[in-house]
């Protein structure tokens, strides 16, 4: 096989599948990168037999062919070349020479028959979806998302649509067990099955997601494939394996009847949260929000540091209140916000919180109380 390519897509293409690849080594071939050349342009595949990738872009071919290549260490060697145009010739006994220049690399590569099979989708009931769309739900709901891998069903984010006044929304839902996001957009109805039921997409493929809608302004496809869910845009196809298992029933934690609302500015709030936290406790990041008529204040205390507090002026006509929270909830629901005010509904110092924007529903976030 032999090929030659510009040095800034070939950098681009083994960049983008750095997050995939395999560190842990438990499989070698996992670590590795299938390159293909195929007529006038190359395939850099990668998988970690959870989430894979492969992505096409444009080659001068002399020889068709495959082979596999340590991902991390073509990254680095390509990255540190000379801006010219790449020769990649991989030769029968699988070992590859890179010349660039006058560098020459001599790297050992592997058989491409090792590598795990993926997927040609082709004929699948693909789902467009615009990716400014995408990024700004995710954007939105990921924060929320469980880093317990004991909690594998919430390790990644709920997708379902459903209709609604003779509307379809698609809805994401994203939860820790101490927090939740949820957000709708409404969407055309997709006819596809696994979104009516709902599925959850795993932590490593919304980060791949989130990189592929963040790339460009063309629509994302989303469509699945026995247990999958396969995303196309442009040149790329990323295939990752659903969360198997059952997403809590969200509806339960979100409150109904949260009576007390104060709206809220949301720059200075995050601003003054942020000041707070730096005197709360290092490990619950508590901070207490006091709601009185016409005001709020913001407080923290740690017995080692001091205490802090701040009063700011909000709209709330309520009785006096006050609940403990956990700062950094707070500050991540905060800065992912785009309206300048957030209303806070509560009911008690014992019951969730509720925030959304000002004057629209569309996104929610529920925060449980801290006993401080």
């Amino acid at each position: 096989m032999q090929f030659t390519i510009e040095k800034e897509a070939f950098l681009k293409g083994l960049g983008r599948i750095q997050g995939i690849v395999e560190k842990r080594n438990t499989i070698p071939i996992l670590s590795n990168v299938l390159v293909e050349a195929r007529e006038d342009e190359i395939l850099l595949t990668s998988t970690d037999l959870e989430v894979g990738m492969r992505a096409a872009y444009p080659a001068r071919v002399a020889r068709q062919g495959k082979v596999t290549v340590a991902a991390k260490k073509i990254y680095e060697i390509i990255r540190e070349l000379p801006e010219k145009e790449i020769s990649f010739h991989a030769k029968d006994n699988c070992w590859i020479e890179i010349r660039c220049g006058k560098a020459l690399f001599n790297i050992v590569g592997l058989s491409a028959d090792e590598f795990p099979y993926f997927p040609y989708p082709e004929r699948e009931n693909f789902f467009a979806l615009s990716s400014g769309m995408v990024k700004e739900m995710i954007e939105k709901t990921s924060f929320s998302m469980s880093t317990d891998e004991s909690k594998y069903n919430l390790n990644g984010i709920f997708f379902r649509c459903h209709v609604e006044d003779n509307q379809t929304f698609l809805r994401l839902v994203a939860t820790d067990g101490h927090r939740l996001a949820l957000i709708q957009k409404t969407v055309d109805d997709p006819q596809i099955e696994e979104l009516k039921n709902g599925v959850i997409f795993p932590r490593k493929g919304i980060l791949e997601l989130r990189k592929l809608a963040e790339a460009g302004e063309g629509d994302l496809l989303l469509g699945f494939m026995d247990n999958n869910a396969v995303l196309k845009k442009d040149q790329t196809v990323v295939v990752m394996r659903l969360v198997d298992g059952e997403f809590p029933d969200y509806n339960r934690v979100i409150p109904k009847d949260n009576e007390y609302t104060g709206t809220i500015p949301c720059d200075p709030f995050f601003h003054a949260l942020r000041r707070m936290a730096i005197l709360s406790n290092e490990k619950s990041k508590g901070v207490k929000i006091s709601l009185k008529p016409d005001s709020m204040e913001v407080s923290s205390s740690n017995p080692e540091f001091g205490d802090a507090r701040e009063e700011m002026e909000i709209a709330y006509q309520g009785p006096e209140i006050a609940i403990g929270f956990n700062a950094r909830y707070l500050i991540d629901i905060l800065q992912v916000q785009t309206a300048e005010r957030i209303t806070l509904a509560v009911k008690d110092n014992l019951s969730p919180g509720l925030l959304c924007p000002e004057g629209d529903d569309a996104f929610q976030a529920v925060v449980m109380p801290m006993r401080l």
